[in-house]
């Protein structure tokens, strides 16, 4: 007699706008399509939600506040009190993915409760100064207090992370993180990377240096402006964000900002130029390897994620180089070590290096080890 299907609750911290937490979530359902989805609040816009296929989540109390969606980030400090408000009773199993506070959900004695964990809870623990300084909570008596409210979360969050079945982790950066903070181990699933639409085309490689990313501090695009602004290569920016004007007044002549673009016009430039330029550390990076999969090589900030999904010189299947000094002058390095390379770096060594972060292998590792865990055996 075959055993009925796994009746799934999925919780997700936030759905507001896609990103790449959201990306992860569409292919959770596309593993797991009758699976019940719960979030704090839920206020995708329609064609962003039928892009991504996500069905409406069931919501906190957070939900019923008056411009949510524009102040979220706000809330924060009450996020762990909605979080315990999500009703996953009667489900055989919770797959939290977090990077905040959906791990925190209320989940009945026995059943077992899943993390795929983008990252422990930034605003507790790494980026702690720097949402303070974003929602103007960095000075005087109200910084203290605020301050005083997030030591308080990171307490909890390290409580909540005991009430865990097992913890899975983006990366082994996010692994060791998870370690530091919580005591935990974590199996590492990457991130799914669509290695069937960014793809090579024969073509010969042209004289340009593309990056495309969002213009806010942590991706240091000002930074790669100014390293090609100082020299003559020539660089394609792509993306836009607050730091828009930063990033236009350093640009040199050489330097062309192309604003936001569509899909199809980053894989046309990632497919075409000689490099793909990264300078942020980031807990996996997916531009990276989207590049690769395009045949691309990567020229990036040696630290977080990208140590893991690009290769670097000195053995086979060499897919990029790193710099290890986050400024202009280590990136000008890097871009003359590269120089120097080619080219030895293939496109057929870059595809083969993304090829390891498919869509395929993150449905086959995520459906095995919700499998594991909540096997009557216990894993």
């Amino acid at each position: 007699m075959a055993s009925r299907p796994l009746k799934l609750a999925i919780v997700h911290d936030w759905l507001v706008q896609p990103g790449g937490a959201e990306l992860v979530l569409r292919e959770a359902f596309r593993v797991f399509p009758d699976a019940t989805l719960f979030a704090l609040i839920d206020h995708m816009p329609a064609g962003e939600r039928a892009a991504l296929a996500l069905p409406a989540a069931r919501t906190s109390w957070l939900q019923r506040v008056p411009g949510v969606a524009q102040s979220y980030r706000r809330w924060l400090p009450l996020m762990p009190m909605a979080a315990r408000s999500l009703d996953t009773t009667g489900f055989d199993a919770v797959l939290s993915i977090s990077h905040a506070v959906a791990h925190g959900v209320h989940v009945q004695r026995g059943t077992p409760h899943l993390s795929l964990c983008l990252s422990p809870m930034r605003y507790a623990w790494d980026l702690r100064e720097q949402y303070l300084q974003e929602a103007g909570l960095d000075r005087g008596l109200t910084g203290w207090a605020a301050r005083v409210v997030l030591e308080r979360m990171r307490r909890w969050d390290r409580a909540t992370s005991a009430r865990v079945t097992a913890f899975a982790s983006i990366s082994r950066f996010i692994a060791d993180r998870v370690q530091r903070a919580y005591a935990r181990p974590s199996e590492i699933i990457y991130p799914p990377v669509d290695t069937e639409y960014f793809t090579p085309l024969d073509i010969a490689r042209e004289a340009f240096y593309v990056t495309a990313s969002r213009f806010v501090p942590y991706k240091r695009v000002d930074l790669i402006a100014r390293a090609f602004s100082q020299g003559h290569r020539k660089l394609v920016i792509i993306g836009d964000g607050p730091d828009w004007e930063k990033v236009r007044a350093v640009a040199g002549p050489n330097v062309t900002l192309l604003g936001r673009q569509s899909r199809e016009v980053v894989r046309d430039h990632l497919r075409r130029a000689r490099a793909f330029v990264f300078a942020a550390e980031e807990d996996f990076g997916i531009a990276p390897v989207e590049a690769q999969a395009c045949g691309t090589p990567v020229i990036a900030y040696g630290r977080g994620g990208v140590l893991e999904t690009v290769v670097p010189p000195g053995g086979a299947g060499a897919s990029g180089v790193f710099f290890t000094d986050q400024s202009e002058a280590g990136l000008r390095g890097a871009l003359d070590v590269f120089d120097a390379l080619q080219p030895a770096i293939t496109g057929a060594d870059c595809r083969r290096s993304a090829e390891r972060f498919s869509v395929v292998k993150f449905h086959d590792q995520l459906r095995a080890w919700v499998a594991r865990a909540t096997s009557p055996r216990g894993g």
